[in-house]
């Protein structure tokens, strides 16, 4: 849990410093996280209150996430390899490239992982939410 926390408090420092295209890497002690790319933070002038982040995320062989939520309209698609990916009291749903996947504001993503433990895989993350709240929260 202690991996994760770290990884939640990089992604929304970073993303309140205001980045463009720099890499995101949380490292802490030697544990690895996935290894994040903000491509985009945008503040929806039409929206207020409202931003957008765009991100990829690179999956090493075999990565498993952690249960957390982001309290946003969350937007997946998959650019390479196959992953895993679930909501409390949804189905796991397998992606491949070109496929997508949604989690709703009250949603808490329960599963997020690499299918292959030999392939990365990789893909876009969209975020649209509130400009206050960070973009990753744990969740007990």
């Amino acid at each position: 849990m202690h991996m994760l926390k770290t990884l939640f408090v990089t992604l929304a420092l970073s993303t309140l410093a205001s980045f463009s295209s720099s890499a995101v890497m949380a490292h802490e002690g030697g544990h690895d996280h996935p290894a994040l790319t903000m491509l985009m933070n945008k503040d929806l002038g039409d929206i207020p209150g409202k931003e957008v982040i765009m991100l990829t995320v690179d999956y090493k062989p075999g990565e498993v996430e952690v249960p957390h939520k982001h309290e946003a309209h969350c937007f997946v698609y998959v650019l390479q390899g196959n992953i895993v990916m679930a909501v409390k009291g949804g189905k796991e749903q397998h992606l491949g490239p070109g496929q997508s996947f949604y989690e709703g504001p009250q949603d808490i993503h329960t599963i997020g992982r690499n299918a292959s433990k030999t392939k990365p895989a990789k893909f876009v993350v969209l975020l649209l939410k509130d400009k206050n709240k960070p973009p990753v929260m744990p969740v007990d």
